[in-house]
């Protein structure tokens, strides 16, 4: 499994990025993985879609865990599913180093947090465009992970969604205040090199890209590019 810890101490120097696989090439997954590893990714974004929480349908354990046998990255996984505590076994068993999941989809919020740590994994939490900030907030001190969707979740492609970063500044400011600045804030939606800026500057510390780096002929150059621009905002 991929090893967060440095990646987190490593925060306050440079921007995480974490590419989606969604918009990689699914004919050659596993050549895809070691040349996104190549280029420099902290971690690799995988989203798993249910068809019924979000209008979509991505892959599923199987493919994780064929994955996990090709590569070290941290597997940072999306979930976009109904009653998510039901497949956290599963996502465990087939490699996930991280879970984030949406507290609409969530009967239980802490039930899923404590259910994902309880298997060693870091737990992340996500929200609609549309749902307050404040259905977050107060999860913040149990988790490593917060993410901000800057699209509607279940495609990528998206136009990014600049006033969402009013919710990245939300976050980080209460993570701030309760004294976790160590919480990984990730934005996913639409980043590429002109909007990461702006995550960069709302406070945001990871970056999920996926056309803007699987869609461009060099990779790493890519990655860098999101990276600096974020990072000189």
């Amino acid at each position: 499994m991929g090893d967060i810890t440095k990646m987190v101490e490593r925060n306050e120097m440079k921007m995480q990025i974490s590419p989606s696989l969604l918009a990689a090439d699914f004919s050659r997954l596993g050549e895809e993985l070691e040349k996104i590893e190549a280029a420099g990714a902290d971690m690799i974004h995988l989203d798993v879609m249910d068809g019924v929480f979000v209008p979509n349908i991505s892959f599923g354990m199987s493919v994780i865990a064929s994955l996990r046998k090709t590569s070290r990255l941290f597997f940072d996984v999306h979930i976009m599913i109904v009653d998510p505590i039901r497949y956290i076994d599963s996502l465990a068993k087939a490699g996930a180093d991280g879970i984030t999941f949406h507290v609409e989809a969530a009967e239980d919020v802490g039930a899923v947090i404590q259910k994902i740590k309880g298997h060693g994994m870091k737990a992340g939490l996500t929200l609609r465009p549309g749902t307050p900030v404040e259905k977050v907030l107060p999860w913040l001190p149990q988790l490593d992970l917060a993410l901000v969707m800057s699209v509607e979740p279940g495609f990528g492609g998206q136009s990014f969604m600049a006033g969402m970063m009013d919710k990245v500044a939300a976050i980080r400011s209460e993570a701030e205040r309760i004294g976790r600045p160590d919480l990984i804030l990730q934005v996913d939606g639409g980043v590429d090199r002109n909007t990461a800026a702006p995550c960069g500057k709302a406070g945001a510390s990871c970056l999920v890209a996926g056309s803007a780096v699987f869609g461009k002929g060099d990779y790493a150059a890519e990655i860098a590019a999101i990276r600096a621009a974020a990072a000189g905002a």
